[in-house]
C-alpha cells in the first residue's frame, strides 16, 4: 500500500534542487496570482534559478525593474519598494522565462498560527451564524493562503500551499479565528488583507520554535541537537518505517474491513447503510464511537475522464483515512485536519461506474468527513468546484470496528521520525520557508498542548515570539495572541497557570496583546464555536496599536495591584475603560485566602473602579484569586464588554 504522510521534507528538497538543475526561474509557493503583497515596505522577491543567471523583477507600479543574480547555489533574493495598498497589479519575474503573476494587491499581510483553535475552519464550526457568514464571504481584496501541513529536521527551503481569493467557495475550508480577524480589519481600514494560515492542531509552542531557541532550554537541548543530522535521519527512518508497520499490523488485527477486503470493487454492499457526508459521525447514529468505520461509493465518471489521470478531494478527515480507488490503493493520510487530496492513475479509471472506498480511523472526539460538500469532488489536476464533479451526500458506511484503536506513531510522537510532536519540526517545515515574507504581524492561538508544564509556558512562550521576530528580521513587529479559553482539563490540570503565563508574557516581551476569551469557553468542547468574538478581538489589538484607532478599547480589565483594608483585599485594574462591570449581575469566581493559603469563595463587589474581595471565613486575608479553575465563566468585565482575565494575587507553588 502507497503512503502519504504529512512529513514533506525530503520532497521539499527535491524541489529545491530540481529548481536549480533547471535554467527556469522558480518562485516559492507564496509567490502566485491573487498574492497579497505588504504595502508601504520594502518587500522581498526570492526564488532559484540557474547559478549566475540574470533576474529582473518588474512590477506593474514600478517605474524600472531591479536586477540581481543568482548564487552558486542558485538561489536569488532582491527587495522591492511597494507602492500604497491598491491593486490589482501584475508582478514579472524574468530570467531564462518569465513569470508572470497577476491579481496582485498591494494591503496589509498577517501571520496566523498555532493549533487546533487557529486552524480550525469556518466549515467546521457548523453552526447557523457561521454558515451565514460563509454565504456572505464575498471579499475579493481578502486573500487566503493555508500552508500545507509538513514536518522536518532541517529549515526547508519551500511551503506547499496557493493563494485564494476570498469567497463563499474558498474561506469553509479556512481558518475561522484568521478569516474574522482579515474580516475586521478590512471592514475597518478598507484595504487589501493577506491571510497566510500556518497551523496544526494538538501541538505545543517549542515545535514551532527554531532550534537555535530551543538549544536554550535544558528541557529541549538535547533532543534537537542532532536533528536533521544525516545520522538521525537515517535512524529516524528506519525506526518510523518498523513503527508505522507495527501500527498497522495492529490495526489490522482489529478491523474486520481489511480482513474482509471491503475496498474490493466487487464487494457485495447490500447490507451496508447510508450516511450523508461531510459529517462528523458522532451526529449520526453512530454517536460517541471511537474505532473503524469503512465508506463506500459508486460514481459514474465522463468517458474522457477515464484517459488521464484524476485527482479524488475529500476534505479534512479525522484522524487517518486510507482510500481506494476501483480497489487501487491511493494512499494513507494522517492528522484530523489535513485536506485529503489523492491523485488517480489513469490505470486504475474504468468508463462508467467507479467504486471510491474510504477507511477511517478515529482515536478520540470526532471522527469522520470534517470538511463541506464542496471540499468533495473529483476531476482533472487543479480542477475547481465548478469544473470537478462532486463525491459528497450519500455514502455508503459499515462499522470494521468499535472500541479503542492504538495511536499512530504519528500522534505518539515516539516515531523516531519528525512529527509534529517534535520540537522545531514545523518551524523548520511550516515557518522558517516563509521568513523572507515582508508582513504586518502574526496573530497566535496555541496553549493548550502545553498545559502540562505551565511554568515552562512562561518563558518558553516569550522565546517564541522572540525568536520568531529575530528570524524573520522585522524588529518587534505585532504579535497578538489568544488566552485559551476555560474548559474541563479534569482535576489534574491547571490550565488557569497557562493563562496566567499568557498574562504574564504582555510584561516580558514588548509589542504584544492578549485576547481574552473567559466568557465564550465551553464545558464540554475545547474549541469554543464562538471564532466571531475572538478575531474581533485580535483585530481590536491591531486597530487601536498599530492602525491609528486611538478611540477603540482593544483588551479587558487586567489585574494591577492589591491592597488589604481591615477584613477585605481591594483590587485595582489596568484597562477597565470607563468602569467596571458585573455581567449577569453579581460578580462570581473569587476566592480569598489568608496566611494558611486554604481558599474559600468570596464576595466581590464593584467600589467604584476597585473591587472588593471578602469572606467571613478569612478575619486577616492574604491572597486573592479571581477565575482560578480549568473551567469557569468569567464575570468580570469593563463598560466597553471585554471580559477581565482570571489571576491571583499571590505567588505561591501551583497546587
Amino acid at each position: 500500500m502507497s503512503r502519504k504522510h504529512s512529513v514533506a521534507w525530503s520532497v521539499m528538497s527535491l524541489f529545491v534542487l530540481a529548481a536549480i538543475a533547471s535554467a527556469d526561474v522558480k518562485l516559492p509557493a507564496v509567490f502566485g496570482d491573487g498574492m497579497v503583497l505588504q504595502q508601504k515596505s520594502s518587500a522581498a522577491v526570492w526564488g532559484w534559478a540557474a547559478p549566475g543567471e540574470k533576474i529582473d523583477v518588474k512590477a506593474s507600479w514600478m517605474k524600472s525593474a531591479k536586477s540581481t543574480k543568482a548564487d552558486k547555489d542558485g538561489k536569488w533574493s532582491l527587495n522591492i519598494r511597494t507602492d500604497k495598498a491598491g491593486g490589482p497589479y501584475t508582478l514579472s519575474i524574468k530570467g531564462a522565462n518569465e513569470i508572470t503573476l497577476n491579481n496582485v494587491l498591494l494591503g496589509e499581510v498577517w501571520v496566523c498560527s498555532g493549533q487546533s483553535n487557529m486552524e480550525f475552519t469556518m466549515a467546521m464550526l457548523k453552526s447557523e451564524p457561521v454558515n451565514a457568514d460563509i454565504a456572505k464571504a464575498d471579499f475579493p481584496q481578502i486573500r487566503l493562503f493555508t500552508v500545507a501541513k509538513a514536518t522536518s529536521g532541517v529549515p526547508l527551503e519551500d511551503v506547499s500551499g496557493q493563494w485564494q481569493v476570498c469567497s463563499p467557495q474558498t474561506v469553509g475550508s479556512f481558518s475561522a479565528t484568521a478569516f474574522y480577524f482579515g474580516r475586521k480589519l478590512h471592514e475597518e481600514l478598507n484595504v487589501p488583507i493577506g491571510l497566510v494560515s500556518t497551523s496544526w492542531g494538538g501541538t505545543k509552542a517549542e515545535v514551532w520554535m527554531s532550534k537555535e531557541s530551543l538549544m536554550k532550554f535544558d528541557q529541549f537541548r538535547d533532543i534537537v541537537k542532532d536533528l536533521g543530522s544525516p545520522e538521525s535521519t537515517a535512524a529516524g527512518s528506519k525506526k518510523y518505517e518498523q513503527a508505522l508497520a507495527d501500527w498497522e499490523q495492529k490495526v489490522g488485527e482489529l478491523d474486520a474491513g481489511l480482513k474482509e477486503k471491503w475496498f474490493d470493487p466487487q464487494l457485495d454492499d447490500a447490507d451496508w447503510k447510508t450516511m450523508e457526508l461531510p459529517t462528523f459521525w458522532e451526529k449520526t447514529e453512530l454517536g460517541q464511537m471511537d474505532g473503524i468505520v469503512w465508506f463506500r461509493r459508486t460514481t459514474t465518471l465522463p468517458p474522457s475522464w477515464a484517459r488521464t489521470d484524476m485527482e479524488l478531494r475529500l476534505g479534512p478527515i479525522d484522524d487517518v483515512a486510507t482510500v481506494w480507488f476501483n480497489g487501487v490503493p491511493l494512499g494513507t493520510t494522517f492528522g484530523y485536519n489535513i485536506p485529503r487530496v489523492y491523485r488517480i492513475p489513469q490505470s486504475a479509471l474504468r468508463v462508467g461506474k467507479n467504486t471510491i472506498v474510504v477507511r477511517v480511523v478515529d482515536f478520540l472526539a470526532d471522527g469522520g468527513f470534517g470538511g463541506s460538500a464542496d471540499d468533495m469532488r473529483i476531476g482533472p489536476p487543479g480542477s475547481d468546484v465548478k469544473t470537478a464533479a462532486t463525491v459528497a451526500r450519500t455514502w455508503k458506511y459499515k462499522v470494521g470496528y468499535s472500541g479503542p484503536v492504538p495511536m499512530s506513531p504519528d500522534q505518539t510522537g515516539n516515531s523516531g521520525k519528525p512529527n509534529h510532536t517534535t520540537p522545531s519540526a514545523l518551524y523548520n517545515a511550516m515557518i522558517a520557508p516563509i521568513l523572507p515574507m515582508r508582513i504586518a504581524g502574526a496573530i497566535w492561538y496555541q496553549g493548550e498542548s502545553n498545559c502540562y508544564d505551565p511554568i515552562l509556558y512562561r518563558t518558553l512562550f516569550p522565546a517564541l515570539i522572540t525568536d520568531w521576530r529575530k528570524q524573520w528580521h522585522q524588529g518587534d513587529f505585532p504579535f497578538y495572541y489568544v488566552q485559551i479559553a476555560p474548559w474541563d482539563y479534569g482535576g489534574t490540570t491547571n490550565s488557569q497557570a497557562i493563562r496566567e503565563a499568557q498574562m504574564m508574557t504582555l510584561d516580558a516581551v514588548p509589542n504584544v496583546g492578549m485576547a481574552v476569551t473567559m466568557d465564550i469557553g465551553d464545558e464540554k468542547n475545547i474549541h469554543p464555536k464562538d471564532k466571531v468574538d475572538v478575531g474581533d478581538r485580535l483585530a481590536r489589538w491591531a486597530l487601536a496599536k498599530d492602525y491609528g484607532r486611538k478611540d477603540l478599547v482593544y483588551s479587558g480589565p487586567i489585574y494591577k495591584s492589591m491592597k488589604v483594608k481591615d477584613d477585605a483585599i481591594q483590587l485595582s485594574f489596568d484597562y477597565i475603560n470607563g468602569g467596571l462591570v458585573a455581567k449577569g449581575g453579581d460578580l462570581t469566581d473569587f476566592t480569598i485566602a489568608g496566611e494558611d493559603r486554604k481558599f474559600v469563595p468570596a464576595s466581590a463587589v464593584i467600589e467604584s473602579d476597585k473591587i472588593v474581595v471578602s469572606s467571613s471565613e478569612v478575619k486577616k486575608p492574604a491572597a486573592v484569586r479571581y477565575g482560578w479553575s480549568n473551567w469557569v465563566k468569567g464575570s468580570l468585565f469593563n463598560n466597553a464588554g471585554l471580559p477581565a482575565s482570571s489571576f491571583r494575587t499571590d505567588d505561591w507553588p501551583l497546587q
